[in-house]
């Protein structure tokens, strides 16, 4: 198995400055074990960007499981709050996937960074929200449709870098050739729906997709940091 990927981010319309981080930063191949990434910081103008980067390295750097990296990443940035107290605070979303050579994707998921799969023509989101609109969706309180526009729609539950332990979504999935997975920050989910999404993501090119991606999102205005990973799995 072949995976080719392409890797894109952008800082929007709004934003000075971007807080998302991702891995690798540039497009690249592999026949696995590969392990890309895209993270989302919060907690002011530096240092979200800090606690992304931070993730993204520590999660990168280590030889474990999908999950456990996720979970290293979480010790970095609080190592680095214990060494730094004016960053206390900051905090980041991670959205992992591993690839291996015998066709599986493992992920380790915290916060509202997304993983999709695009298979047979049809978008099927793979990751939680961990937001609080989204446990309202789950408990039966709104509906999908209402979430996107709830006041508590980008509030989140669940992230790294607040919190000793964090709890790590993990999640199995068994390719083929022909699928298309995606990464990618809230910055692209929250200003363009599922149905756009597909449709770039229906673009024979990796690489193409992922602008597309990126342009999609700004023209519906870009208020936030938006980042994109366009992986095509082949045989």
């Amino acid at each position: 198995m072949k995976y080719i990927w392409a890797a894109a981010t952008h800082k929007g319309k709004v934003r000075d400055n971007n807080e998302d981080s991702l891995y690798p930063e540039t497009s690249g191949e592999s026949e696995g074990p590969a392990v890309l990434m895209v993270a989302d910081g919060m907690g002011g103008h530096v240092a979200g960007e800090v606690a992304s980067r931070l993730a993204v390295n520590a999660a990168a750097s280590s030889n474990l499981s999908p999950g456990d990296r996720v979970a290293a990443a979480n010790r970095a940035i609080r190592e680095e709050v214990a060494r730094q107290t004016e960053l206390d605070g900051m905090g980041t979303t991670l959205t992992l996937v591993e690839l291996k050579p015998n066709s599986t994707a493992e992920f380790g998921h915290v916060g509202d960074t997304r993983a999709y799969i695009y298979k047979d023509g049809e978008l099927v989101q793979l990751t939680d929200d961990h937001t609080v609109a989204a446990e309202y969706v789950a408990m039966g309180k709104i509906t999908p449709e209402e979430a996107i526009n709830h006041p508590q729609s980008h509030m989140l539950t669940r992230c790294l870098g607040l919190t000793r332990f964090v709890n790590v979504d993990e999640i199995a999935l068994d390719l083929e050739p022909g699928d298309r997975l995606l990464l990618c920050s809230d910055g692209l989910n929250s200003m363009i729906g599922d149905d756009i999404i597909a449709k770039a993501l229906a673009i024979e090119s990796a690489d193409e997709a992922a602008w597309r991606l990126i342009d999609e999102a700004n023209e519906a205005g870009g208020i936030d940091n938006i980042t994109v990973i366009v992986i095509d799995v082949q045989p």
